[in-house]
C-alpha cells in the first residue's frame, strides 16, 4: 500500500495542477511561467544529486578508486536515452510551431502533450528506482527518502501540470479537455515507476546504474528543455530565482526528511 501511494504521489502533483485550469483566467502570466519553469528545474537539479547520484556513489564503494564509475555509465546512458527520444517521439513545445520528432500529422494538443509527457517518462523512473532501491533491503537507501523524492517530483509537478492545461484552453480547448490532457500526459509516471521496479527487482546489483540513469534523464530535460524556455526573453533573471528556490526546497526536503 506504501508502494501504491508513493508511486501516485507524483501523479497527484500534475492532476492538482492541471486543475488550474478551472480556477486561472486566460493564460499563465509570463514572469509566473519563468519562475515555475525554472522552480522545477531546480527541483529536478538537486533530485538528481541528493536522490540520485550520489547514492548510486554511495552505493558502489566496492569499486574503491573508482566508485563513481557505475553513476558516470548510468548518468550517460541517460542522457542518450532522452536525446533518443527527443529526436523520435513527434512532440511540440510551448510558444513554438516548430514541431520536434518524427514528422507527424498530430494535432497540435497533442503534440503539445506529447512534449510534457516526454518531461515526465525519467521522473517516473526516477521515484520508481528509489522506491526500488529502499525496498531491496540491500541498500542505505530508507523509505522514507524515497518518499521525499515523490513528494519533491509532486511539487515540481504541480506548475508543469498549469503550464501544459492553460496554454491549451487558451487555444480554444475547454476546460475539462485541457484539465484531461494534463492528466494524461502524467500516467507515464506510474507506468514507468512500475516498470522501473520490476526490472531492477530481477538484477539488483545494477541499482546504482539505475539510480544515475534517472539522473542522467532529467538532467537531459533541465538543460534541454526546462531551463532554455525559462531564460527566453524578457525577466530571464525570474528563472534564475526560481530555480534556486526549487533546488534549495528539494535540497532541504531530502537532507532533512530524507
Amino acid at each position: 500500500m506504501q508502494l501504491l501511494i508513493g508511486l501516485l504521489i507524483p501523479f497527484l502533483g500534475t492532476v492538482l495542477g492541471s486543475g488550474m485550469v478551472f480556477f486561472m483566467k486566460d493564460k499563465i502570466n509570463v514572469k509566473l511561467e519563468k519562475l515555475l519553469l525554472g522552480f522545477a528545474s531546480g527541483v529536478m537539479i538537486a533530485a538528481s544529486i541528493w536522490s540520485l547520484l550520489i547514492p548510486a556513489i554511495d552505493m558502489s564503494s566496492e569499486y574503491g578508486d573508482f566508485s563513481w564509475l557505475p553513476a558516470a555509465v548510468g548518468f550517460l546512458f541517460g542522457v542518450f536515452f532522452l536525446l533518443i527520444l527527443d529526436s523520435i517521439i513527434p512532440h511540440l513545445h510551448i510558444d513554438t510551431d516548430k514541431p520536434e520528432g518524427i514528422s507527424v500529422k498530430f494535432k497540435r494538443a497533442t503534440m503539445l502533450v506529447l512534449a510534457v509527457t516526454l518531461h515526465n517518462i525519467p521522473e517516473g523512473m526516477a521515484v520508481g528506482v528509489v522506491f526500488a532501491s529502499a525496498l531491496s533491503g540491500s541498500t542505505n537507501i530508507p523509505l522514507a527518502a524515497a518518499f521525499v523524492l515523490a513528494i519533491g517530483i509532486a511539487i515540481q509537478n504541480f506548475p508543469e501540470g498549469a503550464i501544459i492545461s492553460m496554454p491549451l484552453k487558451s487555444e480554444g480547448i475547454s476546460k475539462t479537455k485541457a484539465f484531461f490532457y494534463g492528466v494524461l500526459s502524467a500516467i507515464v509516471e506510474p507506468f514507468g515507476a512500475i516498470l522501473t521496479i520490476l526490472l531492477t527487482s530481477f538484477i539488483t546489483n545494477v541499482l546504482p546504474y539505475f539510480l544515475a540513469f534517472a539522473a542522467g534523464a532529467m538532467i537531459y530535460v533541465v538543460v534541454e528543455e526546462l531551463v532554455p524556455e525559462s531564460q527566453k526573453g524578457e525577466h530571464s533573471n525570474i528563472g534564475t530565482i526560481g530555480v534556486a528556490m526549487g533546488f534549495i526546497l528539494m535540497m532541504v526536503l531530502d537532507v532533512a526528511l530524507g
